[in-house]
């Protein structure tokens, strides 16, 4: 009997923790925005799968007409088709954009802006971690973190202007915090970090995400006067395919921590719906969110001489300057 008391402590103090680290530290909050979008027309990246699919799905319900815009062409008709089914919305449609291809991006402005008369949401939610080159040569993550979501931004803006009012929305991470932004190497490297192992992947990952709030910090100031907002926020810890080239032993060690402590995609999307639809946030254009707040950011993140130089060197490496 004293055995069972014993182990009757333990369990309650071992899901005691549990509860205390899941709750401090991985749960998100919910969006509660009524709002609903009849007639306005939206752009997800990457919304195939896992965020992103979970976002194109309320804003459909919502009566958006959503482009789904996707690398892979199979996968991508495959979600439009789920999200048809479990929205009824008949408005969601496939666009093939490959962020690694500064070509491919160019060639989805051209083709969205002669096919859709407006914009009024753009969210640039589509991420990698993983080592690699894009097809012009810049490190995988600074390519398509950043850059590639740079140039469609910048492609689409006058659009975006038209709408009445618009939002950007980049979908960054709290790994920003460990980010830095090391002009000499994206000069000589074409890449934000150098190094293949598990530990200088994450470190990238790092400085992509710090990319992503630069970007909105300065995106913000040269909206001023324009009726588009833009937002950067992270979705919390979620659980979904972004790791699916790790190591299988990476794999491995982090499927029973995912388990317990990783949100799904569900949760992981509520953010970027609160930046999407709550009314009133347009004097925090250019801020961070993270569980459907506003919050504070480190000063590196909101440095301003950082970002413009930032966006300059993007402008260049881009073919934009």
């Amino acid at each position: 009997m004293e055995m069972i008391n014993i182990l009757l402590v333990w369990a309650g103090v071992v899901i005691g923790l549990y509860m205390f680290i899941y709750y401090a530290f991985f749960a998100g909050a919910w969006c509660k925005s009524s709002t609903r979008l009849p007639g306005k027309t939206v752009i997800i990246t990457g919304a195939n799968t896992g965020i992103g699919k979970y976002t194109a799905l309320k804003l459909a319900k919502r009566g958006a007409r959503v482009i789904l815009a996707c690398c892979n062409k199979q996968r991508g008709e495959a979600a439009v088709e789920d999200i048809k089914r479990d929205s009824g919305s008949s408005a969601v449609v496939f666009m093939q954009l490959d962020l690694a291809s500064l070509q491919s991006v160019r060639s989805f402005a051209e083709k969205f802006l002669k096919t859709e008369p407006r914009l009024d949401l753009l969210i640039n939610n589509a991420g990698v971690v993983d080592a690699g080159r894009t097809v012009d040569g810049f490190g995988l993550m600074f390519g398509v973190n950043h850059l590639g979501h740079f140039l469609l931004t910048c492609l689409l803006l006058e659009r975006l202007k038209e709408g009445d009012p618009s939002r950007v929305i980049n979908v960054s991470s709290i790994a920003h915090c460990s980010g830095q932004i090391d002009f000499d190497c994206i000069n000589t490297h074409k890449d934000l970090g150098l190094g293949d192992s598990f530990y200088r992947i994450m470190k990238t990952y790092g400085h992509s995400k710090l990319c992503n709030v630069l970007f909105t910090h300065e995106l913000a100031k040269r909206l001023q006067g324009t009726n588009v907002t833009c937002y950067s926020l992270h979705p919390g810890i979620v659980k979904t395919e972004m790791g699916r080239n790790f190591n299988p032993w990476i794999k491995a060690a982090f499927e029973p921590i995912g388990r317990l402590f990783f949100l799904d995609a569900e949760a992981g999307a509520q953010t970027t719906l609160h930046c999407a639809l709550k009314k009133g946030i347009e004097p925090l254009s250019g801020r961070y969110f993270s569980c459907c707040a506003v919050e504070e950011v480190d000063a590196k993140a909101r440095d301003d001489a950082v970002a413009k130089k930032l966006w300059e060197v993007s402008e260049r490496l881009t073919g934009l300057a």
